[in-house]
């Protein structure tokens, strides 16, 4: 028995990160962000990186969201022709510093970058969380800092440079961001804001960010390094209409305070609440393009109208397929005329559904 997509929970993608564990290759993605996604009223549905999945992701329809989060560094000839000036004695300390982001995995990359050119293509609502939020870029045409400290904090004065990421203290480390006015940041986060720093601390957890942000993108925060912190697309952005583009270079789903579940702020949660409110509108305008009306019952005179159709149809296919063509032209006038009703109804629900 087909399954009615409309009691379908909207379907949330995510890519899993390959871990070793007991010396196995181990998928996992951070079980902050599944239970928000759940709370929410959202279905987590985790995208194995595994080799091949790429070429699979259509079995992973119908797709009414993308969540990409956590991973490695992503590869740069993705988004610049020449690396960095950093010479190769720096991007050997580098990868000593940062052992664990510092390989590269293209599957993954190849996975989550037609993920996020799939929803900018169809509009389906993304949320780009550290990583994410720099795959969601690089597909638009930005690019990235291969490491932070070496090419934009180690060129700024001592008290202008930021901590981006601090292994002795990595679940506690914060630097304030300043947030941008009549931004979502601003508006979730607008009663813990003071009006003349408009500043919250966040986490960091990156030795990479943005460095050239993709001309369709507005900021909405900013470190006081200049690193950008969050954007979003002001074009794709209605959550009750199922518009939902954004990154944010900082966890907040990972913002609780010491010991506790409790997040920092109250507007910490709301990046997933918006989200998740966009992926559910997103579901219901894609059934309403899919669904169709079921047990309908025609009267008489429809009944005697659906029987010529289907014999002017009938009559098209015979012409066709054998070359006979017994009939009157307005038999065949008909189904011509019901197609250009039908094409003509197709464009209407199309334009008015983004």
């Amino acid at each position: 028995m087909a399954t009615d997509l409309a009691v379908i929970l909207p379907r949330v993608l995510i890519v899993s990160r390959r871990s070793v564990r007991k010396n196995k290759f181990v998928d996992f993605v951070g079980e902050y962000h599944l239970d928000l996604i759940v709370s929410y009223g959202a279905v987590p549905v985790i995208v194995p990186r595994v080799t091949g999945v790429h070429m699979l992701l259509d079995s992973f329809e119908p797709i009414h969201g993308v969540l990409l989060c956590e991973g490695e560094d992503i590869d740069p000839s993705l988004y610049e022709a020449e690396t960095s000036n950093l010479s190769a004695e720096e991007m050997e300390e580098i990868r000593r510093l940062h052992a664990s982001d510092t390989a590269i995995d293209k599957e993954k990359d190849t996975i989550e970058m037609r993920l996020a050119k799939l929803c900018l293509e169809r509009n389906i609502p993304y949320l780009g969380i550290c990583r994410g939020s720099q795959v969601l870029n690089v597909a638009c045409g930005g690019t990235l800092y291969q490491d932070i400290g070496k090419e934009l904090t180690n060129k700024l004065p001592l008290n202008e440079r930021v901590v981006h990421m601090d292994y002795d203290n990595y679940d506690g480390h914060r630097h304030p961001v300043k947030v941008v006015e009549n931004t979502p940041l601003d508006q979730w986060f607008k009663d813990s804001l003071e009006d003349e720093k408009m500043e919250i601390l966040v986490n960091s957890y990156h030795h990479q960010g943005v460095k050239r942000l993709a001309q369709r993108f507005v900021p909405m925060a900013f470190a006081s390094d200049g690193l950008i912190e969050g954007f979003y697309d002001p074009d794709a952005y209605n959550p009750e209409e199922g518009k939902f583009i954004m990154g944010l270079q900082f966890h907040p789903e990972r913002m609780r305070k010491p010991d506790s579940d409790e997040f920092d702020y109250p507007g910490c949660p709301f990046a997933y609440k918006e989200f998740a409110k966009a992926v559910i509108a997103y579901q219901k305008k894609l059934n309403g393009l899919t669904n169709v009306k079921k047990s309908l019952k025609l009267d008489q005179e429809m009944e005697k109208k659906r029987k010529i159709i289907v014999r002017s149809f009938s009559l098209a296919r015979n012409i066709y397929e054998h070359g006979i063509n017994s009939s009157k032209e307005s038999e065949l006038e008909v189904g011509a005329e019901f197609l250009e009703v039908l094409l003509e109804l197709y464009l209407y629900r199309i334009s008015n559904l983004f």
